[in-house]
């Protein structure tokens, strides 16, 4: 009895958040279920359990951005990610319009959350994400040099940071420029084999099997 009541009440908020999110009712029905799989019928999805499925579905392994997308996930910053969490933020980060993904990689690269992607931002960002060349004396000089180079395209104000505004214009003018300074969503590849899998009903065998 108890578990046919458990489906009814995952059932009513599924359709609640797939008219919420680029899900619909029957996907957000199995990331329900994948959710429940990663937390054990738990209601809280930890740090290291997230970065186990960032890692173990789409691949991504820098340490820094797996940390900064747990946090654009967690909107009430509690350190866990709810049911809503997770799923508004998968829908983001698999489907999300433009404007959705320019906001949450801004999210990603505004480290202290204060609205401004700053110089000292991008360079750590640039830094850790960048392999360095043995052969250069002193890397950091070099991306001093790309922050300046970065600067001069995307500040828009002339203010010496970034702005949500000057990210957004950048980004509609160079859609390249999404990503600037390190990947934060997933590659194509493990977006369309995930979504792939979503559709099918099969997805979740990588995640539930994340290594805790």
């Amino acid at each position: 009895m108890a578990g046919i009541l458990g489906r009814k009440v995952q059932q009513k908020l599924a359709e609640a958040m797939s008219k919420r999110s680029h899900f619909s009712k029957d996907e957000v029905d199995k990331l329900l279920d994948m959710y429940s799989a990663i937390t054990i019928g738990g209601t809280r999805l930890d740090r290291n359990k997230f970065r186990d499925v960032l890692h173990n579905t789409f691949d991504m392994t820098d340490d820094i951005l797996m940390d900064r997308v747990f946090r654009a996930f967690d909107k009430d910053m509690d350190s866990n990610l709810s049911q809503e969490e997770w799923v508004l933020g998968l829908s983001v980060f698999l489907r999300g319009t433009l404007e959705e993904r320019v906001a949450y990689c801004f999210n990603v690269y505004d480290m202290n959350n204060d609205g401004y992607i700053s110089r000292e931002e991008m360079f750590q960002m640039l830094k850790n994400s960048m392999v360095k060349q043995t052969t250069e004396e002193d890397p950091d000089e070099g991306i001093k040099d790309i922050v300046e180079l970065v600067l001069k395209k995307m500040d828009h104000d002339h203010d010496n940071r970034l702005s949500m505004d000057d990210f957004m214009k950048s980004v509609k003018e160079e859609d390249l420029l999404l990503e600037a300074f390190g990947p934060c969503l997933p590659d194509t590849k493990y977006r369309e084999k995930f979504l792939a899998e979503l559709e099918s009903g099969n997805a979740g065998l990588d995640i539930s099997q994340a290594k805790s």
